[in-house]
């Protein structure tokens, strides 16, 4: 599986680690991926997804998974998380 969180999109980054001397070698800064069991008030069950912690730390800031999905784009989400997304505004459709 790639690592990619699956709710911003965040992936791997490269940069230079850098000596002393200056000498500059490539490498990889990976996001700091987490595999979590999140609640859907809306539809009563639980997902598990890989996301990142800054993400966990918005989906709590913005109020549950129901709430950052509504407001995440599209192309940011992955096919799974689209998923979730399209099956939460059905049921906030039909309750409404």
């Amino acid at each position: 599986m790639a690592r990619r969180c699956e709710l911003t999109g965040k992936g791997p980054m490269t940069g230079n680690n850098v000596s002393h001397a200056k000498n500059r070698t490539r490498r990889r800064f990976l996001p700091n991926l987490n595999d979590t069991t999140l609640m859907s008030e809306a539809l009563g069950r639980s997902f598990k997804l890989k996301i990142s912690a800054a993400a966990l730390r918005t989906i709590d800031h913005r109020g549950g998974l129901d709430a950052f999905l509504a407001k995440a784009k599209d192309e940011d989400l992955s096919a799974n998380a689209l998923k979730i997304k399209k099956e939460i505004a059905k049921a906030q459709a039909a309750t409404a």
